[in-house]
């Protein structure tokens, strides 16, 4: 199957197996004519989302749209080009895009807002995951947009596409989806060139693909193909595949929800599980090591178990949440080193909940990061 790309044509491809998406929806694809959001193209993308819920599927939406939405709402008297103006007309557009996505969907919508600073810093980058985790299990649909209200310059992500590699690799998605107003990404730009052919495989992206993404995007957004490339590539450090596609066009996304890819694919760097342990290997490890009886060092390093309180003999050092700590295990033939990976909780914690249930941390504590003192997924055998 192909469909009309402008001078060229895209074929119909296999999508890989996913359970979690991310799917990044635009302000071109949003946006209404003289402001505002229209339906017009959102009602097939709601669709396909609702098709992958109907399988059991997961999605994060990362959406633009909230300064389109409060233009609407409030008419400058200027471009709304400035920072200060358009962070008062974000402000102005957050209820009203979520109540503009909440008319498509009968499951909740769930706003989360992200600035750089939550991202770059481990434990707030941790609370976020669990956040967006703990919506996922309660079958919402969390949207996810940078926080433009309070980012400033130097700590602005740059677009919702750069937002949106992140967050597929803050919720361990499978795919990263990312709808656009043309049908992929070309050889060069066929807006300037007619013969311009369409690439529908990238497997890395580098200079000379970077170097055929054109000029910078619509009139509504802020992004382009570049910052979608540049979006593919962070996903592809964390293991994480990308398609693009016209998320104008219908029969596309159709395909989309039967898994086949009228676009372009970008292939990941490497495996998810490469990625993670390539990045715990070499996360800075901080001064503190857990030490673990027989029981709970066999479970992990013997059966990839998390780490529970239950198993956890002795804390050393001063460690926060979200830092790299060393598990090991000591006996008589001495110490044995056996993992790396993220505390969930600090040193201090670990203390107070060493040797309990799981059960007992929120009474003993007063709150509960989850049962896991270190996670499987943030556990690197050495």
């Amino acid at each position: 199957m192909t469909v009309d790309a402008g001078p060229t044509r895209f074929s119909e491809q296999p999508l890989t197996p996913w359970r979690r998406t991310v799917l990044k929806v635009g302000s071109s694809l949003l946006a209404a004519e003289g402001g505002g959001l229209s339906p017009r193209h959102v009602e097939a993308i709601a669709g396909f989302v609702r098709a992958a819920h109907s399988l059991g599927r997961e999605v994060v939406l990362v959406s633009s749209g909230a300064v389109a939405a409060g233009r609407a709402l409030s008419p400058s008297p200027t471009n709304g080009s400035g920072m200060a103006e358009r962070q008062a007309l974000a402000a102005l557009g957050q209820a009203k895009l979520m109540g503009f996505w909440q008319g498509f969907f009968e499951p909740p919508v769930a706003q989360v807002l992200l600035t750089h600073d939550d991202l770059r810093n481990r434990r707030r980058y941790l609370n976020a995951r669990a956040t967006l985790t703990a919506l996922l299990s309660r079958a919402a649909l969390p949207i996810v947009n940078e926080n433009d209200t309070v980012s400033v310059d130097e700590l602005k992500l740059g677009d919702n596409d750069n937002l949106a590699g992140v967050v597929a690799a803050l919720v361990d998605a499978d795919i990263l989806l990312i709808a656009t107003d043309v049908d992929g990404l070309y050889d060069r730009d066929p807006r300037r060139h007619g013969d311009a052919r369409p690439v529908e495989q990238v497997a890395i992206v580098d200079a000379a693909v970077m170097a055929s993404a054109g000029a910078a995007g619509s009139a509504a957004g802020t992004g382009g193909m570049v910052t979608k490339l540049e979006a593919a590539a962070r996903a592809a450090r964390a293991g994480i595949a990308t398609a693009l596609f016209n998320g104008r066009a219908p029969a596309v996304l159709e395909a989309l929800a039967r898994d086949r890819l009228i676009g372009t694919w970008i292939a990941p760097s490497a495996s998810r599980v490469v990625a993670r342990k390539h990045w715990l290997l070499s996360a800075p490890l901080e001064a503190g090591a857990v030490v673990l009886d027989a029981g709970a060092a066999q479970a992990v390093a013997g059966q990839g178990a998390s780490l529970l309180a239950g198993g956890i003999a002795a804390v050393e050092g001063d460690f926060r949440r979200g830092d790299a700590v060393l598990l090991v295990c000591r006996g008589a033939d001495g110490e044995r080193r056996i993992a790396r990976g993220i505390a969930q909780y600090s040193a201090a914690d670990i203390r107070r909940i060493a040797g309990r249930h799981s059960r007992e941390i929120k009474t003993v504590l007063g709150y509960s990061y989850g049962g896991s003192i270190v996670h499987r997924d943030d556990l690197v055998l050495l």
